[in-house]
C-alpha cells in the first residue's frame, strides 16, 4: 500500500543522490581546473576535457534536483491527504517521463563509455597521442560514474512510480 512515508522516502533519497551528484560534478571540475592549470602534459589536457564538461553538467543538475527536492516532497505529501488526485494526473505523468528520460540518459553514458573506451584502446602507449589517451580515460570513468548513478536513481524512479501506479483514490 502506497503511504506518504513513501512519498517521503523516495524524496529523501532522490535529494542525497543529488547531493551526491553536486559534489562528482564540483569534485570533477575542480580535478580540471587542476588538471589543466598545474599539471600541463598533454594527457592532462585531455583528461580536463571530459571532466570540466561532464563536471559542469553533473552540478547543474544535482544542484537542481537537490533544491527541488524538498518542495516536491512536501507538495505531494500534502496532496496525498489534501488532493489525492494530483498524485495521478501529475505525479504519475512526471514519473513517467522520468523513467523515459533516465533511460535516454543511460544510452547516452554507455555511448560516451564506448567512446571512452574506444580511444583508450586507439592511444595507450602512443605518447605523441598522449591528449586522446587522457580524454578517453576521463570520459570512461565520467560515463562509468554517471551510469551507475542513473543506474541507482532509475531503480527508485522506477519503484515510486510502479507505487503511484497503485495508488487507490478513497472516495
Amino acid at each position: 500500500m502506497f503511504t506518504k512515508a513513501d512519498i517521503e522516502k523516495y524524496f529523501l533519497a532522490e535529494k542525497q543522490g543529488s547531493l551526491f551528484f553536486l559534489i562528482i560534478g564540483i569534485i570533477a571540475i575542480l580535478l580540471a581546473i587542476g588538471f589543466y592549470l598545474f599539471l600541463k602534459n598533454n594527457f592532462y589536457k585531455g583528461a580536463a576535457v571530459p571532466l570540466l564538461a561532464i563536471g559542469i553538467v553533473q552540478a547543474i543538475v544535482g544542484f537542481t534536483v537537490y533544491a527541488r527536492s524538498d518542495r516536491q516532497r512536501i507538495d505531494n505529501v500534502y496532496a496525498f491527504d489534501m488532493n489525492p488526485g494530483k498524485l495521478k494526473s501529475e505525479e504519475l505523468p512526471r514519473m513517467q517521463t522520468v523513467n523515459k528520460n533516465l533511460i535516454a540518459y543511460q544510452w547516452a553514458e554507455i555511448g560516451f563509455f564506448i567512446v571512452g573506451a574506444v580511444l583508450i584502446l586507439c592511444f595507450a602507449g602512443n605518447k605523441e597521442k598522449s591528449f586522446w589517451l587522457g580524454l578517453g580515460i576521463a570520459l570512461a570513468i565520467q560515463a562509468a560514474v554517471m551510469l551507475s548513478t542513473d543506474y541507482f536513481a532509475g531503480r527508485r524512479a522506477k519503484s515510486y512510480t510502479k507505487q503511484l501506479e497503485s495508488f487507490r483514490i478513497a472516495r
